[in-house]
């Protein structure tokens, strides 16, 4: 069986850089055969300049609003974000269709190897029957207003049905909370049984607000959405507070841009998580530039020890597909923060939180992670000029 052989100046193995010289071996399959040193590696070792390391997780995506690139303007905040996503319906089946395989193709030129990726219809699903990349289909629910609820949860069953009967992993998932009714919230707990679970979560300053005393932009959403608010009354609690615990049955929590999440937050977060159960908080920060000029406080993040995991969201609020842009942005913003640390939410995080990481993630014996090349480093971090070439995709 004929194998490759990889060496650079570094080897990430999806947890820590290997300290000593290592050559890499995977099969004609891309399967890792072994890690060695390189004076058991043999002949034909294939040399770079650069990372080595398994390819990437996207955690968090949009790929259904791919043909939204550029649309949207920057910088307006989440309530006209979310209503100019709402009413930009205009768009021709056919261009839809090819803006999402144009954003598969850009994903595994970036060097991505799986996708968590957001699902309010049917639209990708002739692009993930093909295999390219792995995916973890969140079919997303949203209902603010309590009679709609059997509608809503009917036709996520509906979705929900279609991904599991083609082949590919999915679960039923709630918007966000400030879209998701309580009756919708009772009618989709039954579905997160051992599921990966995920929700944005704080992506907003005035969530919190709106949550414990009715207040804020939120109210001009509705408005906007045409949606009677009069029925709403504040449960005065802060919004993580007010549905976190609904999760419970979950094994995998995925809390999507935590924007304004607080030390509050992450303390009752650990008080009320099941004693197994997985939370991680994904990173979006190109997105949320885009959206809100801010960022997440991603040193509160690590100084709790939180498991941190990367995404793009889409490209109606990124310029780009590319995990390696997300973690520029975070180095540029936070330079104290180690490149191993970084490659580790890209890599073995972000395959644990999709329940994957006994397939992809790590340079482990017999898994099939992917094997790219980050070129152009400086001293072993990541630069500005740093690029992904994929060695096995």
């Amino acid at each position: 069986m004929p194998y490759r052989k990889f060496q650079a100046d570094y080897l990430f193995d999806g947890t820590h850089f290997r300290l000593e010289e290592s050559v890499l071996i995977v099969d004609e399959s891309g399967k890792i055969v072994d890690t060695v040193i390189p004076s058991n590696a043999g002949a034909d070792v294939e040399t770079f300049k650069g990372i080595i390391s398994p390819g990437f997780v996207n955690a968090h995506c949009h790929l259904e609003l791919s043909h939204l690139k550029s649309i949207i303007p920057e910088r307006t905040g989440l309530i006209d974000f979310v209503f100019n996503i709402v009413t930009q319906r205009h768009f021709a089946e056919e261009d839809i269709l090819q803006a999402i395989t144009r954003a598969e193709n850009e994903m595994m030129q970036n060097g991505i190897v799986a996708i968590g990726d957001i699902c309010n219809n049917l639209t990708t699903l002739f692009q993930k029957k093909k295999n390219n990349l792995r995916y973890y289909n969140f079919v997303e629910v949203s209902g603010w207003l309590p009679e709609i609820a059997d509608n809503r949860i009917n036709k996520a069953k509906f979705f929900y049905d279609s991904f599991i009967q083609a082949g590919v992993p999915a679960s039923i998932v709630p918007h966000a909370p400030y879209s998701v009714s309580k009756n919708l919230w009772e009618k989709m707990s039954e579905f997160f049984s051992k599921k990966t679970i995920t929700i944005h979560n704080q992506e907003n300053a005035e969530e919190d607000l709106f949550f414990l005393e009715g207040k804020g932009n939120f109210n001009q959403m509705y408005e906007l959405m045409n949606i009677d608010n009069s029925f709403y009354h504040p449960p005065k609690r802060r919004s993580v507070e007010n549905y976190f615990n609904r999760l419970a049955p979950a094994a995998s929590v995925i809390l999507v841009h935590n924007t304004f999440t607080t030390q509050e937050d992450i303390d009752l977060i650990r008080q009320q998580k099941n004693k197994d159960q997985l939370i991680s908080f994904c990173l979006c920060p190109n997105a949320n530039l885009y959206i809100e000029n801010t960022l997440p406080p991603v040193n509160l993040f690590i100084d709790n020890d939180c498991p941190i995991i990367l995404g793009t969201d889409s490209l109606a609020s990124n310029h780009q597909l590319n995990i390696l842009e997300e973690i520029k942005t975070i180095a540029l913003n936070f330079p104290d923060i180690p490149t191993e640390s970084m490659l580790k939410w890209a890599t073995a995080n972000g395959a644990r939180a999709l329940q994957m990481e006994n397939e992809i993630g790590s340079f482990e014996k017999r898994k099939m992670p992917g094997v790219i090349l980050i070129e152009n480093v400086e001293s072993g971090k990541i630069a500005r000029e740093s690029k992904i070439k994929v060695l096995v995709a």
